[in-house]
């Protein structure tokens, strides 16, 4: 019998008794039922039906007939609850745990020290012992002498809660700061600054990449050191490229709190918005880290900048703002940038 609009709630993680299993068994083989309609009628998932079914068979007549027995899939199951609860190996350990007690107590050793000592010098098999995090779990159980108020490394220390992260510099107006419009990609203008290190030594060069959030434009720039000055001079130049317009070329840029970006707010006096990101949050300026990667094609970690020229640099840009982009319906940052300057110097 399938009756396909029953509406019978599923009872859900809990065990069969043994009076369904009595109506499985004839409801499968004298009733002819389905599994579908067994499971329908008693408010269970088919799986649920359809393995316990597989486990209670039997077969009978040198396994011509199959047939399935309530009182077979009742043993099966209490087989199964025999394994599935916890296992304390605490009478075969027995001799251990009040070794490690002993030495807790009258030595003060902690429960690691004394596993450890053990082992070392070959006091107990290994059949004959458990590991340190067993032992903590013992005491958490109530299973040995020890209690938790004994543990006085255990109740000083502080559990790790999560807080909001607070800038640790103020360099400027924090990214909560920031419009929406600026989030959503909207409006063109709005930049992600970071800055790319080769190898970590004094005096090195970097490059300063500044990518458009809205069209993934990209430009990288060779500066001579990891300085604040040295990023001051490269975007004021920059900025300077785009003339009387440069305002609606760059109305926002977003940085990160490093050393380099200390001057950074600075700009602001051109009428350019600033914000920084969170400490340790690189993903609030995601754009900005993946094109970061992309660099890295061209210069992988360790490798020094100074081994490259800034037109170098500037062609490593040119390649990477000329790759077709799914999010741009496969067209390049370089097309669209050039489009958005068309559309800003025609309404001059």
């Amino acid at each position: 019998m399938d009756n396909p609009n029953c509406s019978t709630e599923h009872k859900k993680y809990q065990h069969l008794s043994s009076e369904e299993r009595h109506i499985i068994e004839v409801r499968f083989n004298e009733d002819k039922w389905t599994i579908y309609a067994i499971a329908k009628s008693l408010g269970r998932p088919y799986n649920t039906i359809k393995n316990e079914i597989n486990r209670g068979t039997v077969y009978l007549y040198n396994g011509k007939i199959a047939r399935y027995k309530a009182d077979k899939g009742e043993e099966a199951y209490r087989e199964h609850r025999k394994n599935s609860c916890r296992n304390y190996r605490c009478l075969e350990t027995a001799k251990f745990l009040r070794y490690v007690e002993d030495q807790f107590f009258d030595e003060g050793w902690s429960l690691d020290a004394a596993v450890g000592h053990a082992k070392a010098n070959g006091l107990f098999s290994s059949k004959e012992m458990v590991c340190t995090k067993t032992l903590y779990n013992y005491v958490d159980s109530g299973l040995l002498r020890i209690k938790n108020i004994d543990l006085p490394e255990k109740l000083s220390r502080k559990t790790k809660t999560k807080k909001d992260r607070e800038n640790k510099r103020k360099l400027g107006n924090s990214i909560e700061q920031r419009p929406d419009i600026v989030d959503t990609r909207e409006e063109f203008g709005h930049w992600e600054i970071d800055s790319v290190i080769g190898r970590k030594a004094e005096g090195e060069s970097q490059v300063m990449t500044i990518v458009e959030r809205k069209l993934r434009e990209s430009i990288w720039i060779k500066v001579r050191d990891h300085s604040a000055e040295a990023i001051d001079e490269a975007l004021s130049a920059l900025i300077d490229q785009f003339g009387d317009k440069y305002n609606e070329v760059f109305k926002s840029i977003t940085g990160d709190n490093g050393s380099e970006f200390a001057n950074l707010s600075q700009i602001e006096s051109k009428g350019i918005a600033v914000y920084f990101t969170h400490p340790y949050s690189s993903y609030e300026k995601g754009t900005n880290e993946c094109h970061n990667k992309m660099l890295r094609r061209f210069i992988p970690k360790g490798k020094s900048i100074d081994d490259y020229s800034a037109d170098d640099i500037l062609y490593f840009a040119d390649k990477i703002n000329n790759l077709p982009r799914k999010i741009l319906g496969y067209r390049t940052p370089e097309e669209l940038f050039e489009q958005e300057l068309d559309r800003i110097y025609a309404a001059a």
